[in-house]
């Protein structure tokens, strides 16, 4: 009915407090079956295929130009494929193609549902930053990450 609102029908703006994205080469064979046929998988030497998840926590999100103070904060987790689609020019088209979206907050599943094609569900994501590495933990989602962070920028 309003499927228009979909294609992100105004920008967003929001702060990064920490961003994590974990890509894994894996044989093209067990991501196949996972898109569309109007899609080719972006491989390495015909037999890579690349799957990313993205571990975001957003402060103050909200509509572009909108005061921060109506923004909200979320953590977001994006499971995507990535992938090249040829169009009717011929031109070859490089993007991912999205398979999971999740959020901590029913809020962020709700409206994001509304305006994108992303898909989120909410989980039980939980973040704690420790000494010197940061724990991402998800009981529902069967997602345990732990990263020691190391350098002079710290979270």
């Amino acid at each position: 009915m309003l499927s228009f609102l979909k294609n992100h029908p105004f920008a967003v703006e929001a702060f990064f407090e920490s961003s994590i994205v974990l890509t894994y080469a894996v044989p093209k064979e067990q991501l196949q079956h996972l898109v569309p046929e109007c899609l080719e998988l972006g491989t390495y030497n015909d037999r890579w295929a690349f799957i990313a998840v993205a571990l975001v926590q957003t402060k103050a999100l909200r509509p572009k130009g909108f005061p921060e103070f109506l923004g909200n904060d979320f953590f977001l987790i994006g499971y995507r494929i990535f992938v090249r689609f040829t169009n009717q020019k011929g031109k070859n088209l490089r993007g991912l193609y999205i398979l999971k979206s999740e959020t901590n907050k029913k809020k962020m599943e709700f409206l994001g549902n509304i305006f994108t094609h992303y898909a989120y569900s909410t989980t039980d994501i939980n973040q704690r930053i420790e000494d010197e590495s940061i724990h991402i933990r998800s009981q529902q989602s069967g997602f345990d990450l732990k990263v020691r962070i190391s350098g002079e920028e710290q979270v």
